[in-house]
């Protein structure tokens, strides 16, 4: 039974109502500076720890929770006579309900203007030992961490049915809450004591957090099991952040898919579509509207696209939807649906439906995992504009070329190495992926253009790295394109660029690589 809460706050959501529902329950409550004043403000009846503990508050509120009769009440093992006997000798009364949540250190390091001493006053030194502390007495005491909790616990309490196992789940809340607590400051520390020389300010020891978010039928194959995890603060627009409107469960296979489709078409301003098969796009397009979009990118390599992952950078409207409803979909992804597009998708209810509010914010770090270990690097966010453009050729490009060019690159970066795209007037005509040769996915591209019945003369054309010989430029010139992006710093860079000029092309370069593996 709770007879005594205690309650000591940063994040005030939600904390009056609970506070008064305990109230209601007979809770006698304990509590600290801001949070008690709140309370009393708000006419619930509250002890001062200190005037409890008969010692007040000092050094500007660093030592307020951290004495015996706060520590005692709550690590007390009811079930010992030891311990009773201990707390009847030293006047310390149980304490069965501890409502904490830390200083919100991880908010005021994300501001700009933080400094070092700032951050260091954020770092909570009481409200973690309470925690840890009533988590560790989980058998006799109940501790919650998240405001999301307030109001499931208060109907347990009302009803009774809280028990040892329901206690032991917010326990372990409780140690993820305070691990990601400790691994953020220690990330914070590791950053701001890196050498200046460092190349980036990767943490000398990697302590993550991640949230499952739910169990998937199976892995990359029925025979493997897999389950989804979110980082603790998954960057707005992410595709962690996604709502699932509609449709059959997600699986690993969908998820990974949709990752690069979104990533993708955040690439684009206007109104784009982006079709992902087995982790590589078959077809990108930009237009008018997302129908026009969806048209052109399906048209790219429309065998490829059966069962793909289609994402949307803008509203998707009923015209659109009736389109692409027409072949199999597995996962339509959008910002947002109008009405008429909703009330069509419910007639098509496999349909997986991924809503996700758009942004155009990267994730900071790419993880890649290796036999006992993790690879880490910055994300892929470059984007070159047109004035870093190098013009290596005799001839040059039209303002025309160059916008395709630039499409094109937009696209390279998500293809897998190596990449060749074929783009005109901001839709691509032959994409090859993921080949051992340069030279081989300049000639799959090509194959494929020539298998949707697409022309690809006067053309342009994107590889994620430089051409290694002139081989892989000739098999696209010969294929009808007439300009090349790519990053250059091959040795053979002047006898690829003579190619060039050979054959009265277009190159440019762009200075860095876009490889995906």
């Amino acid at each position: 039974m709770i007879t005594t809460a205690l309650i000591s706050v940063s994040d005030k959501t939600g904390l009056v109502s609970f506070s008064q529902q305990l109230s209601k329950l007979g809770v006698k409550i304990l509590s600290t500076g801001g949070t008690a004043q709140l309370l009393r403000e708000a006419k619930i009846a509250v002890t001062d720890v200190s005037d409890y503990t008969g010692f007040p508050e000092i050094m500007d509120g660093r030592v307020k929770t951290l004495h015996p009769k706060i520590h005692g009440g709550i690590l007390a093992r009811r079930d010992i006579p030891e311990h009773q006997d201990a707390m009847t000798k030293h006047g310390i009364n149980t304490i069965d309900l501890v409502v904490v949540n830390l200083y919100p250190f991880e908010r005021t390091i994300s501001q700009s203007d933080c400094s070092l001493e700032q951050a260091i006053e954020q770092i909570d030194i009481g409200g973690p030992s309470m925690l840890r502390a009533a988590a560790k007495n989980y058998e006799h005491v109940t501790v919650v961490c998240d405001p999301d909790d307030y109001q499931p616990v208060l109907v347990e309490l009302a009803k009774n049915t809280m028990d040892k196992a329901r206690r032991l789940e917010l326990a372990q809340k409780v140690f993820a809450h305070t691990a990601r607590y400790d691994r953020s400051i220690d990330e914070y520390l590791s950053a701001t004591l890196a050498p200046a020389t460092q190349v980036s300010n990767f943490p000398v020891m990697l302590n993550t957090s991640w949230r499952k978010v739910q169990d998937l039928r199976y892995g990359e194959n029925p025979h493997q099991k897999a389950a989804f995890y979110i980082e603790a603060d998954p960057a707005a627009g992410s595709l962690a952040l996604a709502y699932q409107s509609q449709g059959k469960e997600i699986s690993f296979n969908n998820l990974a898919d949709a990752d690069t489709a979104w990533e993708c078409v955040k690439s684009f301003s206007g109104p784009s579509c982006v079709i992902v098969k087995h982790a590589n796009p078959c077809g990108v397009a930009s237009g008018e509207t997302p129908h026009d979009a969806y048209v052109a990118a399906l048209a790219t390599d429309p065998v490829s696209a059966f069962g793909g992952i289609i994402a949307f950078n803008c509203t998707v409207d009923e015209v659109c939807v009736l389109a692409l409803t027409k072949h199999f979909v597995e996962v339509l992804i959008a910002p947002q649906l109008t009405p008429g597009a909703e009330k069509i998708l419910r007639t098509k209810p496999n349909i997986r439906v991924l809503l996700i509010e758009y942004a155009h914010q990267h994730n900071t770090w790419d993880y890649k995992r290796i036999g006992g270990g993790i690879l880490i690097q910055d994300s892929d966010i470059a984007l070159v504009n047109k004035d870093q453009l190098r013009v290596v050729t005799q001839k040059k490009p039209n303002a025309k070329q160059v916008a395709s060019m630039l499409f094109a690159w937009r696209v390279a970066k998500f293809v897998k190495s190596n990449a060749i795209i074929f783009v005109k007037d901001e839709r691509t005509l032959g994409i090859g992926a993921g080949q051992m040769s340069r030279v081989d996915s300049a000639r799959i591209a090509t194959y494929k253009a020539t298998e949707a019945g697409l022309s690809l003369t006067k053309s342009v054309v994107a590889s994620d790295a430089f051409f290694p010989f002139r081989d892989g430029l000739d098999v696209v010139l010969n294929a009808g394109a007439q300009c090349v992006i790519q990053p250059g710093g091959s040795i053979r860079d002047d006898e690829v660029i003579a190619a060039a000029d050979e054959r009265g092309a277009v190159m440019v370069f762009t200075g860095e690589r876009h490889f995906r593996h």
